[in-house]
């Protein structure tokens, strides 16, 4: 009786103990997860254009420049206090910029321009992802 009592509070503290790492895990800040996503989507949009030989100059700028912007966030939404991803960081920015200054209008055009690009984000994942 006694066994199957005390196995019965090890369950019930188990579970209690559960709950309550699930709750802090589910307040962890989702900003850092989000940029990556807004990243990735303006991403794919413009590889979905190259794949489709359908280059809309205007729709590319729209892309880059959300691009430039949301690159912007990932020092202060990551909040790491480390030079090189703080580097990484910057040459992304930087290469966007770039990319946004050349307004690529067709589709090879945008090819080498996001090939910088794609480069920082390898780099950087490979190191911190």
């Amino acid at each position: 009786m006694r066994v199957a009592l005390m196995i019965l509070l090890g369950l019930v503290i188990g579970i209690i103990g559960t709950v309550n790492v699930m709750n802090v895990l589910s307040e962890r800040n989702p900003m850092p997860s989000a940029v990556m996503h807004t990243l990735g989507y303006h991403v794919g949009e413009l590889k979905g254009a190259i794949k489709a030989n359908q280059c809309d100059a205007t729709k590319i700028q729209h892309h880059l420049a959300r691009l430039e912007s949301t690159a912007s966030d990932i020092t202060p939404v990551f909040g790491m206090d480390v030079k090189d991803f703080a580097d990484h960081a910057s040459q992304l920015q930087d290469h966007l910029h770039q990319a946004v200054a050349a307004a690529p209008t067709t589709c090879a055009a945008l090819v080498a321009v996001l090939k910088p690009v794609g480069d920082s984000c390898k780099s950087c994942h490979e190191k911190y992802r």
